[in-house]
């Protein structure tokens, strides 16, 4: 499946709009439930961008799926973090900088249903494209 310029430009209002809302309630309450904020230096611009993520959490790490709603193309922010995969990340109102990484295939498969009971609709995305939907860890740098 591949998006249009306009999905592409809704995603990134609702994107913005987002991130507002989590920091202006301090990263807590429903608004930020299973969400945190990744920021990623811009692989074309040099500027950072930041981007609402559901997240799971084991330990210090933290996962998120790379879906962009089953687009054939890889969201930005992933190809970002491939090119810098340092990151700074805001979670339930504490903010740090971590390293990203794809994981492996079992990694992924020992993951994947934890991440569905937080967001079902991840398993439709992967069944819309052809492209691997990508599972990133998160470790504290």
């Amino acid at each position: 499946m591949v998006h249009s310029p306009f999905f592409k430009r809704v995603v990134h209002l609702v994107s913005v709009t987002h991130t507002a809302l989590i920091r202006l309630v301090g990263g807590k309450g429903i608004l930020a439930r299973n969400c945190l904020l990744l920021t990623t230096r811009g692989r074309k611009s040099g500027r950072d961008v930041t981007t609402p993520l559901i997240y799971i959490a084991e330990g210090e790490k933290l996962y998120v799926v790379g879906s962009f709603g089953g687009s054939d193309t890889a969201p930005d922010w992933y190809l970002n973090l491939k090119k810098t995969p340092e990151v700074t990340v805001e979670v339930q109102g504490k903010t740090g900088t971590y390293l990203a990484r794809t994981v492996d295939p079992d990694e992924k498969a020992r993951l994947w249903p934890k991440l569905l009971a937080v967001y079902a609709p991840y398993e439709s995305y992967q069944q819309k494209t052809t492209r691997v939907i990508p599972v990133v860890e998160l470790a504290p740098a």
